[in-house]
Parts: structure tokens; C-alpha cells; sequence
């Protein structure tokens, strides 16, 4: 066997498996129970994309497509921190009412209630203008 024809088989063989882990992702984005469960479905479908274009990019021996692979890393980490705050916001918006979003439980929250009681007095803001 050439190495000619082991790296087109090795390429063959990634893509046909990222394929088959881009539709299981496709299928946790749109049924995923919870919104975090589709963050990071979202998130290993720019994995996966980052494997289709190193399989190109070995396949064809064009070595930009590493830099576009590097960049589109970059963009994906960006926007699954952006919606983990967006998540974290959410949740601190909707209040006790709800686990909701992080666990995927329906039921009310069990909070902890304080026992200290908050003083009556407010800060002095003595030597601020």
C-alpha cells in the first residue's frame, strides 16, 4: 500500500465519520432538552467542522485551510462563551421561580433563605462627592 492511498483512505474514513457525529449533533441541537444541551451541541458542531476542514486540508495539501480551521476554533470559543452568559443571565433573570435552564428539572427551586436579617442602616458615604 502507497501512502498515496493510505492518507486517501484515512480521509475517506474521517470524513465518513465526522459525518456520522455531525448528524447525531444536528439531531442533539434540535432536540436537545435544555438550552445548555444545545450550546454545547453547537459547540461540537464547530469541532466537527474544524475536522472536516484538516481532512480537506490534508486531503488537498492546501495548508491555509489550518488557518481558517485555527480561526473558526477562535469564533466557536467566543461564541459558546457569549452564550454561557447569555445562559447565566437568563437564569439570574428568571429568579427562584425555576431551576429551568441549567439542570432541565420543572419543579420550583428549594432556596436557601438567609437567617441574618439586613440592617436598617445604609452605608455612610462620608469623604465621597
Amino acid at each position: 500500500m502507497t501512502p498515496e492511498s493510505l492518507v486517501s483512505v484515512a480521509t475517506t474514513v474521517a470524513t465518513v465519520i465526522l459525518s456520522i457525529a455531525f448528524l447525531m449533533t444536528v439531531y442533539r441541537v434540535i432536540v436537545g432538552p435544555t438550552l445548555p444541551d444545545r450550546v454545547v451541541a453547537l459547540d461540537m458542531l464547530v469541532g466537527i467542522a474544524t475536522g472536516f476542514i484538516a481532512v480537506i486540508a490534508i486531503s488537498t495539501g492546501f495548508d491555509l485551510y489550518v488557518d481558517i480551521a485555527l480561526a473558526l476554533c477562535l469564533v466557536g470559543f467566543l461564541a459558546t462563551v457569549a452564550f454561557a452568559r447569555f445562559i447565566l443571565s437568563r437564569n439570574a433573570e428568571q429568579g427562584p421561580r425555576r431551576k429551568g435552564v441549567l439542570d432541565g428539572a420543572d419543579g420550583p427551586v428549594e432556596t436557601a433563605k438567609s437567617t441574618r436579617k439586613k440592617s436598617a442602616r445604609t452605608t455612610s458615604r462620608k469623604g465621597r462627592k
